[in-house]
């Protein structure tokens, strides 16, 4: 009988799971799975920093619907993967974060580059495990990627002694599936789903809530089907973008702090939400109280624990999303067309959509499209214009970030790559290598801000190295702008702290690194820099210098009603 090592068991578990990269940084206690990767076909990209390797792992799993997987050391290594672990875990990402850990006779006695990595997860993590046998790893592997990928998708942390990577196991030891205890539930109650088609058609101005549990359980094309039959107007979530395309004319857009102000008004003036794998967060209702006071509420989502955390429920669904839509547009048309309201849906909500239509007319998304100054909002509308909306696009966080979500119109699942519920500054870059190399074969655009790039700027390097030719798109306006927009607004424009002006000279940094820089000074130049970069088969980054007082409007006031909007109009 054949025996192999802990750590190339390990790795021959990755395989069985159809792991084809992994992101990591090596260390002490994790060489013997680094030298089992000498041997492998997994494809290991060398990232600069840990946190570099969480969040390429992240953008991987959005971009493709498979399982992100990162690798660092004991101690720093692991504790350094924290931020991009406590990222996909805030936005329901399937991750697997495999870090090493000193020797098991020496845990708890502080040793070396020792830290409690298990400990400090469990909050962030839908679970995590620490090998105390060899023989235990090959059933690990298979549940944590089981656990990650099922039910709502989340961050796995698997934490290996280094005696355990270099201890013998039977190469062909077998792994079983054990979770007796973990059962999602992924088909709808029936007698919900008839209340629900009922409720629905009894609405007059009922609304979609569309989530990123649309996107995570690849349900579009049903949500698309399920909006055709029913007239119901969308309004999206941050992370929901792309889950039904922006162009359609029944799409209402983001709501929320930075939503527009139709699908704000929309939420305050509907009777029925039909909520779709969403957490009703305080970005989106602002003062709870007072969100659509006058709606009943579907709320369907494959975890429970979400269903009524936040916003009083009428009639809740537990299941995954695509399944019960599924069921829905079935059983939809069927009592439709039993009462013979079918033929009429769009004449019984013309009142309503003719109303929404106005609004969006009444209060479109705007800026000063004269000024002299080179504003955010048209780079952004450049981009969307030569990319055609055929392009992967990623952002770091902060006003880049929520002018991508105004401007840029998305009409496709996983091409909209951001840091939602954790809004961690310095996700993009490492985000948008990891889904271009997922996607390779799609333009993938990170929209960085100057303050927000550099909190992991240092993987331009591995995206240079390993050639994979991100584009990255910096709105360089000389300050930490959303912090700048608040203190302007809220703290009468005492700017504590927040101007970053000239701190770094962008083009002579991606030159350092390999990569091609170009400035944009001018409105002029901003089309043809854009055609050019996208051109260039290396790592490009433009820096476009903006108009640096430009706000993110309309806004809602932390705390407010979000139809207590500051707004341009």
């Amino acid at each position: 009988m054949g025996k192999i090592t802990g750590a190339q068991m390990l790795v021959n578990c990755l395989k069985k799971e159809g792991v084809e990269v992994i992101f990591g940084f090596p260390g002490g206690v994790v060489i013997p799975i680094y030298d089992a990767l000498y041997d492998s076909d997994i494809r290991h990209i060398l990232v600069r920093h840990e946190q570099g390797a969480a969040h390429a792992a992240d953008g991987y799993a959005r971009a493709t619907g498979k399982t992100g997987v990162c690798l660092a050391t004991s101690g720093p290594g692991a504790t350094n993967l924290i931020t991009g672990i406590a990222n996909a875990y805030m936005d329901s990402i399937p991750i697997v974060a495999i870090t090493g850990q000193v020797a098991t006779h020496v845990i708890g006695t502080d040793a070396f580059q020792e830290a409690d990595i298990t400990g400090i997860t469990a909050p962030i993590t839908k679970h995590n495990y620490l090998i105390k046998d060899v023989k235990e790893l090959p059933e690990i592997v298979k549940e944590a990627f089981h656990i990650a990928s099922t039910g709502r998708p989340g961050p796995v942390l698997i934490d290996i002694p280094v005696d355990i990577s270099r201890s013998l196991i039977d190469e062909h030891a077998k792994a079983n599936l054990h979770l007796e205890g973990y059962k999602p539930t992924y088909k709808g109650n029936p007698k919900q789903i008839i209340n629900a088609v009922k409720k629905i058609l009894e609405s007059k101005k009922p609304v979609i809530f569309a989530g990123g549990g649309i996107i995570s359980s690849n349900a579009s094309e049903e949500l698309i089907e399920f909006v055709n039959i029913t007239k119901i107007p969308v309004i999206t979530t941050l992370m929901g973008k792309g889950s039904f395309p922006e162009t359609d004319k029944l799409s209402l857009g983001m709501a929320g702090m930075h939503g527009t102000k139709y699908a704000n008004l929309a939420f305050t003036n509907t009777d029925l939400i039909i909520a779709i794998g969403v957490r009703f967060d305080d970005r989106v209702t602002g003062k709870l109280s007072e969100f659509a006071k006058n709606a009943d509420v579907i709320h369907i989502d494959i975890d429970p624990a979400e269903i009524g955390k936040n916003v009083k429920v009428n009639i809740p669904i537990v299941g995954d999303a695509k399944n019960v839509l599924s069921d829905l547009i079935i059983k939809f048309k069927e009592i439709a067309g039993e009462t013979k309201n079918y033929d009429n849906i769009s004449i019984r909500h013309k009142e309503w959509l003719d109303y929404l239509f106005d609004l969006k007319n009444q209060y479109p998304l705007k800026y000063d499209r004269q000024s002299t100054k080179l504003k955010p909002q048209y780079i952004i509308e450049k981009i969307y214009e030569i990319t055609k909306g055929d392009a992967i696009i990623c952002t770091e966080v902060g006003q880049n970030q929520m002018w991508t979500a105004q401007y840029y119109k998305f009409t496709k699942p996983r091409t909209f790559i951001t840091s939602g519920g954790l809004g961690a500054m310095g996700f993009g870059l490492p985000a948008a290598i990891g889904a271009k190399v997922g996607k390779p074969q799609k333009n993938v655009i990170d929209i960085a801000g100057d303050g927000s790039i550099q909190m992991n700027v240092q993987e331009i390097a591995t995206a240079v190295i390993n050639k994979i030719p991100v584009k990255v798109m910096i709105l360089n306006n000389g300050y930490l702008g959303m912090v700048r927009q608040w203190q302007e607004f809220f703290w009468n424009k005492r700017y504590s702290h927040t101007c970053i002006r000239d701190s770094v000279d962008f083009i002579k940094l991606a030159e350092a690194y390999g990569a091609v820089g170009f400035k944009v000074l001018q409105k002029d130049d901003v089309e043809p820099m854009i055609k050019k970069a996208l051109e260039i088969d290396n790592v490009v980054l433009v820096d476009f210098h903006i108009d640096c007082e430009e706000n993110v409007l309309p806004m809602v006031p932390a705390g407010h009603p979000i139809n207590n909007m500051i707004d341009s109009n």
